[in-house]
């Protein structure tokens, strides 16, 4: 399975976006999926992270209240809305997913992730 991430961009401060990834093949296998991001000089982190029901989330404290991700098995698609964005947001993000069965405190491992899309920049800019 290939993910294909896009949706990223040059948007204002308080400006909103919204990240696609689209899996090549069905989802329903990943246990979890999540979203990434690295800016430059800094380690690759995670933004958000769904498990294959939906009903069970991680955020990063810095999006918390700003951040939400979705997750449509059915199209194969997990998305990340960002509202009230602000500069230090500006990083690559990518989407990632896991067939492990993880526990919650492990979703911030990028090593427990298999898949990977490809990355799509987010600067957030006056």
């Amino acid at each position: 399975v290939q993910l294909q991430a896009s949706g990223g961009g040059l948007v204002q401060p308080g400006g909103s976006l919204r990240l696609s990834c689209a899996a090549s093949g069905s989802i329903r296998s990943f246990d979890a999926m999540a979203w990434f991001r690295q800016a430059p000089g800094k380690e690759r982190e995670l933004v958000a992270a769904i498990r294959r029901g939906g009903g069970s989330t991680r955020y990063t404290d810095s999006v918390k209240g700003r951040f939400t991700i979705s997750r449509d098995n059915a199209k194969n698609t997990v998305a990340l809305q960002m509202n009230s964005l602000k500069p230090e947001d500006t990083a690559v993000y990518y989407c990632a997913a896991t067939s492990r069965t993880l526990i919650y405190s492990t979703y911030d491992d990028p090593g427990q992730y298999d898949y990977w899309g490809q990355g799509t920049q987010v600067t957030v800019s006056s």
